[in-house]
């Protein structure tokens, strides 16, 4: 399959190499605050892969996902997903099943601290599978060494969201790069 899933925003896939989210790697978000709109970066490649009949996989998200919301963006709902585990190991571990899964399209996961030994644990689940895996980090992780292959700090900006790329496997050989996206993507349709 394709080595990159496009974004649904053009600035966004003209600045990554693969031209959209890589797939068959770990994406981390590290955001200073929840609620900046950093998930509905995925939207748009999500609702592509339901609609492809592939699950999307939500691991431990902070709040319950709004399914109107979802439906709106073109989200097949009964392609969703939704694992709270009771402890944190047990969460790592189904996340890591599921991103080994070529059943999951889409891993979305909330793990916080988590140390090179599970980055790398989960990067290598991620190729396995060759889905999108996703992780939501506070942003206090960023100091952090990880193996991830895109690494990304979303932050308000007036018109929409300012992207500052971290981290991007085949890029950039110095410094951080930021894109500014529009707030209505176009649907992916690759």
């Amino acid at each position: 399959g394709p080595a990159a899933i496009p974004t649904g925003f053009p600035a966004l896939d003209a600045a990554l190499p693969g031209g959209g989210w890589p797939l068959g790697a770990l994406t981390e978000v590290l955001e200073e605050r929840q609620g900046i709109g950093a998930l509905s970066l995925f939207l748009p490649a999500l609702a592509y892969l339901s609609r492809g009949g592939r699950w999307i996989a939500w691991f431990s998200p902070p709040y319950l996902p709004y399914a109107p919301a979802l439906a709106m963006a073109g989200v097949e709902l009964g392609r969703v997903l939704l694992v709270q585990a009771y402890t944190r190991d047990e969460g790592l571990w189904a996340l890591e099943q599921a991103l080994r899964s070529e059943a999951c399209g889409a891993c979305l996961g909330w793990i916080g601290a988590a140390d090179f030994r599970v980055l790398r644990r989960l990067q290598l689940a991620a190729e396995a599978g060759r889905g999108l895996g996703v992780l939501f980090r506070p942003a206090v992780f960023a100091v952090q060494h990880s193996p991830a292959a895109l690494r990304l700090r979303p932050g308000p900006r007036q018109a929409g969201m300012a992207l500052q790329v971290l981290k991007c496997r085949g890029a950039w050989p110095a410094g951080p790069t930021t894109v500014g996206l529009d707030r209505d993507p176009p649907s992916v349709n690759p």
